[in-house]
């Protein structure tokens, strides 16, 4: 008896939950008709999504960021290994014939 009384009211809480929910969801919605009616409400509304867009745009440049270190770090280290590999020995300077 006690798991079917669990069972019924894990359903119920399910859709309560999803009643919340939805209604959550229409009054968000019935939120941003209200705000876009007033005045300048469509300026703001339309800023927000420019905001949105290039938040979208700036992490996806800063997911590079990784790539591009990892890139550096290569080069610098074949940058070192060339210049160690050119630098030149040094002779000794030729000795002055004594007179």
């Amino acid at each position: 008896m006690t798991s079917r009384m669990t069972e019924t009211t894990k359903a119920s809480s399910k859709t309560k939950d999803k009643d919340f929910v939805t209604r959550l969801a229409d009054r968000g919605e019935e939120a941003l008709q209200r705000f876009a009616d007033l005045p300048g409400g469509q300026k703001a509304i339309g800023a927000v999504h420019d905001l949105r867009t290039r938040v979208d745009d700036l992490a996806k440049k800063v997911r590079g960021i990784d790539a591009l270190e990892v890139r550096v770090t290569k080069l610098e280290k074949e940058v070192a290994a060339l210049k160690k590999a050119k630098a030149p020995t040094r002779r000794p300077a030729p000795r002055k014939p004594a007179a």
